[in-house]
């Protein structure tokens, strides 16, 4: 392990993410963020500058002491794999910590009175900068409680989290053949070999067909009547799918058809592998409605959406009294999930079960391969389904020869097929195992349960810590954010403990990148030098 290297690389990051806390400070000032500042709130303005401020000192400070410990003629040596799985694993962890810093150093409060603690802060940090979308703020429309250039800041971590900070690095620096290997740990699943050869070229076109999706959905949520502030962080939010929004409502507060069928549209987008819509722009739509993974992916939205309206009208839910309204909450919810965005319109913890099972099994799923979208993604169940399938015909005909295909091409790398296996009994045994231990520590007060008082709570409700804890950890790991009964639609993760809370920012962390590039960490074979 070249150790001078990966402090230069990662010193580079620090500054990276220290100098654009700097762009959400001119939103502590009332013209911008378009709200009204209160005599009281003004202190709390102030507290949130003081502290975006002294974490970008931080930040830096951080930052220049890695790359003076880099400065040698090691440090200009090539990275090899190695080398770029820690820079990502490591700069995750880092983004974690420094994003944690603005939240708490600014005093941000989780409700009136009651100040983030550090862990919490790096709750929020993770679940933005991983586009989990997850949180433990309740009241983010009270200006005495957060401060408008923090609530900017958990905002742009979706920005930054959406387009990788790997992949940002990338772009800018380049790298040359290492490039490939960070990209490649920092977005996984499997991708379309050989479109793009050139990695930085790669990480150039994904960054700008982003940024100018970003830029694009901006403009038209102005237009729909959004004030630049909330239109910034609720693009933001959208194209990361990661679903922050500034109000407690998210896009429900809006109550705007218009609002939210514009929102489907992008998050649609979001959740497309970027290289595919690059190769739409260059070659026709027949590129993207030819592809596998694209028509699967907008199949199962197709049949989630109809499977949800019906048994909503069935059963009379909230929200399906007309065909309407059943066709706006079905469809945006089955979206949000699936492209791991999480935004919410309805509280859809009060549907019928088939509905409820049916989101929870779409956070399994997730967008496709080279996109926003978090998740297992479709790719990988595609080829899963295509393993599974020639498997079970090998039982009965052990001689036949059945080549995996995606459409055209041969997908029958041994290699890869192996790794789909692999991650799936990965993620399976993480969530498992998570859960487990989310059900067996959780103390039951997060229910409302006071062991003093037996009657304090009803035993249905600690009958739902189940599948409570089963949602919550699927909502993390797979970067959805909500999930149901006590993280459902209108509730968040305040009430959990600090040692779940610790728990959760893995989970995220997990989910997000690379899920070997996070597990190699702990393993000391990993880092010795040979």
């Amino acid at each position: 392990m070249n150790f001078r290297l990966l402090s230069r690389v990662l010193g580079v990051i620090c500054l990276l993410i220290g100098g654009s806390m700097g762009f959400c400070l001119p939103f502590a000032f009332p013209s911008l963020a378009n709200r009204t500042h209160l005599p009281a709130a003004e202190s709390v303005e102030h507290a949130g500058i003081q502290g975006l401020v002294l974490s970008m000192a931080i930040s830096m400070f951080v930052g220049a002491v890695l790359l003076i410990a880099g400065r040698t003629r090691q440090s200009h040596k090539p990275l090899f794999r190695k080398e770029a799985m820690a820079v990502v694993g490591l700069s995750w962890l880092l983004a974690t910590i420094l994003g944690a810093l603005p939240y708490y150093l600014s005093g941000t409060q989780i409700w009136n009175g009651r100040s983030i603690t550090f862990v919490e802060a790096m709750f929020e940090a993770q679940a933005g900068f991983s586009t989990t979308g997850a949180t433990i703020l309740t009241d983010l429309e009270t200006p005495e409680v957060v401060p408008h250039c923090i609530l900017f800041w958990r905002s742009w971590t979706h920005f930054l989290g959406g387009l990788g900070i790997v992949v940002l690095f990338v772009a800018i620096l380049g790298q040359g053949s290492a490039g490939k290997a960070m990209v490649r740990a920092e977005m996984p699943g499997p991708s379309k070999e050989g479109s793009m050869p050139r990695m930085q070229h790669t990480a150039l076109v994904f960054a700008g067909i982003y940024c100018a999706l970003n830029v694009i959905l901006t403009i038209v949520y102005m237009i729909e009547g959004m004030t630049l502030f909330d239109a910034l962080c609720h693009a933001f939010g959208t194209m990361a799918t990661g679903g922050f929004s500034t109000y407690n409502r998210s896009l429900g507060g809006f109550d705007s058809p218009l609002i939210e069928y514009t929102t489907i549209l992008f998050m649609i987008m979001a959740g497309t592998n970027f290289t595919l819509l690059y190769l739409t722009m260059i070659g026709g739509p027949k590129r993207l409605f030819g592809d596998v993974e694209f028509q699967t992916y907008v199949g199962i939205i197709a049949v989630a959406t109809a499977g949800i309206m019906f048994f909503g009208f069935r059963a009379e839910d909230l929200g399906f009294e007309t065909f309407g309204q059943g066709l706006r909450n079905g469809l945006f919810q089955v979206v949000s999930v699936i492209t791991t965005t999480g935004y919410g319109t309805a509280d859809f913890d009060r549907w019928n079960n088939f509905a409820r099972g049916s989101l929870l099994v779409l956070m399994f799923i997730g967008g496709c391969a080279g996109s926003t979208g978090g998740g297992m993604k479709v790719i990988r169940h595609v080829l899963f389904y295509k393993i599974l399938r020639r498997e079970i015909e090998l039982s009965y005909h052990p001689r036949v020869v059945r080549l995996i295909r995606i459409g055209d091409t041969v997908a029958d790398d041994p290699a890869m097929l192996r790794g789909i296996m692999v991650y799936f009994c990965l993620i399976l045994g993480i969530f498992v195992a998570s859960w487990m231990m989310l059900v067996t520590f959780e103390p039951s007060s997060t229910w409302g349960y006071d062991a003093s008082d037996p009657t304090s709570v009803e035993d249905s409700k600690l009958d739902e810590k189940l599948l409570d804890c089963a949602s919550a950890v699927a909502a993390t790991l797979n970067n959805i954010g909500p999930g149901l009964g006590v993280v459902g639609a209108t509730q968040n993760y305040a009430g959990f403990s600090q040692g779940a809370k610790f728990l959760f920012v893995w989970l995220m962390m997990l989910g997000r990148v690379e899920v070997f590039s996070v597990l190699v960490l702990v393993f000391p074979s990993f880092w010795r030098r040979t």
